[in-house]
């Protein structure tokens, strides 16, 4: 990903909560010179020093065949707004898009053993329905082994986690100011959250 210094997102700690709160992401890979995508949630988990991204898609997606086979970069990224040059104190300027993306690299191993594929289910319920967790409890066993039989779970350890948060940070006070008031009063909350953010790296 193209980072400009000024906008780089450097703090590991800052980029794991993103891409906890964003969890929803693009799975990319290719074979030889033909990429795949898959949209899918993923837990995102610091253990030790190592990031680890757990996830699953059906069995019969394409990309689960060589899943483990080449790097997987997964793409983390959500708030982001058209900026006008309106917000801009000089006339000669043009328009812009900020944003915050996440991009993680890493190789994809499966998930083989059934009890560690159950513990990756239960973690995800609990992650984001927490009160099915119950009604997850109570089904049989035999049930949740044919669902399990239908899905590759897997995990990736990032080897590369590369962070961008474009926020006016290249712009004057003046004009990051217009551009945190102007989208603070969006009626859309995507564009809400990252007047929060530009606030917060101020």
């Amino acid at each position: 990903m193209y980072i400009p210094k000024h906008f780089a997102l450097d703090d590991v700690p800052q980029a794991v909560a993103f891409m906890q709160k964003y969890s929803f992401a693009t799975l990319v890979t290719a074979i030889g010179n033909h990429p795949e995508a898959t949209h899918i949630p993923f837990i995102t988990e610091q253990r030790g020093n190592d990031i680890i991204l757990t996830s699953h898609f059906a069995k019969a997606n394409p990309q689960a065949a060589d899943i483990d086979q080449t790097e997987a970069l997964v793409i983390f990224t959500e708030p982001h707004a058209y900026i006008s040059p309106s917000h801009y104190e000089k006339l000669q300027n043009v328009p812009t898009w900020n944003y915050i993306a996440i991009h993680a690299y890493g190789k994809a191993i499966i998930i083989e053993d059934e009890a560690a594929q159950l513990q990756m289910m239960e973690t995800m319920i609990s992650t984001y329905d927490a009160p099915y967790l119950q009604q997850w409890d109570s089904m049989p066993i035999d049930y949740k082994q044919k669902l399990l039989k239908g899905i590759v779970a897997f995990e990736i350890r990032v080897t590369d986690l590369q962070g961008k948060q474009k926020l006016s940070q290249n712009r004057t006070e003046v004009e990051r100011n217009n551009i945190v008031d102007t989208l603070s009063k969006s009626k859309d909350s995507v564009v809400r959250d990252l007047s929060d953010y530009m606030k917060f790296n101020h």
